[in-house]
């Protein structure tokens, strides 16, 4: 049975680069404006991005920012814990990443990875990884209930868009350090990562019975044509 994954439809493309830059442009700047609104409000905004290396989160999270004020916006690239975390649970090093009321963190990467890549690459022990369901769903439903806005995006490519990709960073000097044998081994394991993922999507976004109010959803991102992707 195919997966939701393997259903987006991958092919969409902005042809025009003048049409997408007038988009960008009247985009970000509503950005601006929406940032303004938050700077004033006693919410904060928390923006979780995901998806297989090469997927684009770089480039997205980077015309999510340009325009906007860095005062008021935080990003955080999310990398294996330090030894100090490790000796903490493994949501300890995010807690005190979250943005204060009117601003704006973002995750490239999050505590997804729990039951991502450390779940694949043997990081997390079985009961670690199917318990870090419950504990990332209390700890989202704890943030929702604050007052923040939590928006999780996951970007998708194609196994052999991601093959093209990994090849131009490796010929290219100026994009070689994007490339490393660890993107290399996680490719290995592709249909493991998406089996994950789809488990992802399925056990984080439910219906609390008590209440009947939503945990904020995952949104699966159609990801072929990088221009695209801006405005998906």
């Amino acid at each position: 049975m195919r997966n939701r994954l393997d259903r987006l439809d991958l092919d969409k493309q902005i042809h025009e680069k003048s049409d997408y830059r007038d988009k960008l442009r009247s985009y970000q700047l509503k950005l601006l404006h929406a940032q303004r609104l938050l700077q004033d409000s006693p919410k904060n905004l928390i923006l979780v991005i995901e998806g297989p290396d090469a997927a684009g989160k770089g480039g997205v999270i980077k015309r999510l920012t340009e325009r906007l004020d860095p005062r008021l916006v935080r990003v955080w690239s999310i990398v294996k814990p330090t030894e100090e975390e490790n000796r903490h649970h493994y949501l300890w090093r995010f807690w005190n990443k979250l943005p204060a009321t009117g601003s704006t963190a973002i995750f490239d990467r999050s505590w997804y990875g729990r039951v991502l890549v450390e779940r694949v690459e043997g990081f997390a022990k079985k009961e670690e990884w199917k318990r870090a369901y419950r504990e990332i769903n209390e700890m989202e439903r704890t943030l929702a209930d604050n007052g923040a806005i939590l928006m999780k995006f996951y970007l998708h490519i194609t196994k052999q868009e991601q093959l093209r990709r990994f090849e131009r960073r490796a010929a290219d000097p100026y994009k070689h350090w994007k490339i490393s044998e660890e993107d290399w081994r996680n490719r290995r394991k592709w249909r493991e990562h998406l089996a994950a993922a789809e488990d992802m999507f399925r056990r984080t976004f439910k219906r609390q019975k008590s209440c009947m109010k939503k945990l904020p959803p995952t949104l699966t991102a159609m990801r072929g044509d990088k221009r695209f992707w801006n405005f998906g």
